[in-house]
């Protein structure tokens, strides 16, 4: 019989320090507090994996990329692997972390979404699994969008093109294949085929 009780105290500790991290910020367009897309991506990837450290890296993943958190913060308050994990799901240029105030993001938009496209064609395993998390919960936003305002969507991204768009979903579709057995994968490609 399995425990009815889980382990939860470090996922508990990353959802606390998350909703901290997104205190009073929106999930862009979308009139909903920007916690909800972390505890998305925490709800997909647990269908994946028990592994509470994944858990806590997908409700972290974009801590770093969004808000003030630093890499060495999450290092030293979840340790070195939640810390790679969600180093390794931030918006990177060049090998550093973009900042979208000193760069502009729809002239270095292909480059940096291309450069996360092969860092996650080589990431490991458990590494592809956040993403899965964080990429269908973005997929499934861009679904739901889609179907009330068709083509119209694509003007609120810095990128227009709904052609790029399409690029870049196919591209992570390839770069996550290792998980072509789970449910969310499935999902994901079949959100992509629907939307582009």
């Amino acid at each position: 019989m399995a425990n009815k009780y889980l382990e939860t105290d470090l996922l508990d500790r990353a959802i606390i320090f998350a909703v901290k991290a997104h205190h009073n910020t929106e999930r862009r367009g979308k009139g909903f507090p920007y916690i909800v897309h972390p505890m998305e991506a925490v709800e997909i990837v647990a269908s994946i994996t028990p592994d509470q450290e994944l858990l806590a890296a997908a409700a972290l993943h974009d801590t770093i990329e969004d808000t003030d958190v630093t890499v060495d913060q999450l290092r030293a308050e979840f340790g070195e692997r939640i810390a790679h994990l969600v180093h390794a799901e931030s918006d990177q240029i060049n090998g550093e972390l973009f900042d979208a105030e000193k760069g502009d993001e729809a002239a270095t938009w292909h480059a940096r979404k291309q450069a996360a496209i092969d860092r996650l064609k080589a990431a490991p395993h458990d590494a592809k699994i956040v993403a899965m998390g964080d990429k269908l919960s973005n997929m499934r936003a861009i679904w739901r969008d889609y179907q009330i305002k068709g083509d119209a969507l694509w003007s609120i991204f810095h990128v227009k093109d709904k052609e790029s768009h399409a690029w870049h979903y196919r591209g992570l579709a390839d770069a996550l294949s290792e998980l072509s057995d789970t449910f969310a994968y499935r999902e994901f490609v079949r959100l992509i085929d629907e939307v582009f």
